[in-house]
């Protein structure tokens, strides 16, 4: 009964350690974990060291006036990342390239939830932006 027990352990090991070895060839996304500020008319983002990651995540923004101040301060050495402003009837007021830097102004729009849309493709990149109600 000893020796199927030891046996037994013997294949869990094998089998978990053929699992961890194979983990390195898996075409999985690493984990982009940004550090996001999102208040009332100002919303921070941002993300260091991605690399090839191809990913689009949404972010509900509240902004009290009709348009937005954005400054955006990225590295992308390849592939490519976007940022895309839709006010509250879902209206596109901003798209722009990451790779741009500098600060920019959306088309107005209507006040109230607007959406923040960031989108990778195969981007790797160090982001760093922010969105502002402007003045």
């Amino acid at each position: 009964m000893r020796a199927l027990g030891v046996l037994w352990q013997s294949i869990v090991v094998v089998v978990s350690v053929a699992l961890v070895a194979g983990c390195g060839n898996s075409p999985t996304s690493p984990g982009v974990q940004p550090e996001i500020t999102n208040v009332a008319d100002n919303f921070q983002y941002q993300v260091t060291n991605v690399q090839n990651y191809s990913h689009q995540a949404n972010y509900v923004w509240q902004n009290t006036g009709t348009t937005a101040s954005v400054n955006q301060a990225t590295a992308v050495t390849g592939g490519s990342a976007m940022l895309v402003l839709l006010d509250a009837d879902g209206t596109q007021v901003y798209s722009r390239s990451l790779a741009e830097n500098g600060t920019f102004a959306s088309t107005a729009g209507v006040a109230g939830s607007w959406t923040i849309r960031v989108t990778y493709s195969a981007a790797s990149a160090t982001v760093n932006f922010r969105v502002q109600k402007a003045p």
